[in-house]
Order: structure tokens, then C-alpha cells, then sequence
């Protein structure tokens, strides 16, 4: 599998952290809080920074967490994972 993008994905106690590795650009995504959602957002699922990937590319994910257990997921994808500390 050759991938054209490399994009690690670290999860924090109560954020994620994502590091483009082939653009180096990386930036922290907090759950949006229920008193700053407005009718149209999706509860516990939108975010203040969103993950942005090209499509018809092939992208290899590198999950992991700093803490505890953390589930990710793009539920539009059908993509769900688990991101267990110190593993990828």
C-alpha cells in the first residue's frame, strides 16, 4: 500500500491532536461546547478545528493515545478506531 499522505492522530484526554507528517502542519480539534452549538450542529461529533483530507488520495492513519483507551472515528467514512497508548 503506498500512501500519499501520512496524517498521525493522537488522543488526549478530552481532545484530539493531528500532525500532517508530509505537510508539516499540525493543530489540536476540541468538542464544540453545548452552550456554542447552534440548531444545526451535531452533538458530541462536531469540533472547533476539523480534520481536512483530499479525496482520491490514499491516506495512512497513524493512531495513538498519550493517556487512556480513546475511540476515533469518521462516522461518514465507515472509519472507526481504537487508540490505544503507546501503540500505532
Amino acid at each position: 500500500f503506498n500512501s500519499q499522505i501520512s496524517i498521525k492522530i493522537l488522543g488526549h484526554q478530552w481532545y484530539w491532536s493531528y500532525e500532517y507528517s508530509d505537510f508539516n502542519k499540525e493543530f489540536d480539534s476540541f468538542m464544540i461546547p453545548e452552550l456554542e452549538m447552534t440548531k444545526n450542529s451535531f452533538r458530541l461529533l462536531d469540533t472547533d478545528n476539523n480534520l481536512v483530507i483530499p479525496i482520491n488520495t490514499n491516506i495512512k492513519y497513524l493512531i495513538s493515545s498519550m493517556d487512556v483507551i480513546h475511540s476515533w472515528s469518521i462516522p461518514s467514512l465507515g472509519i472507526k478506531m481504537d487508540a490505544v497508548p503507546g501503540r500505532l
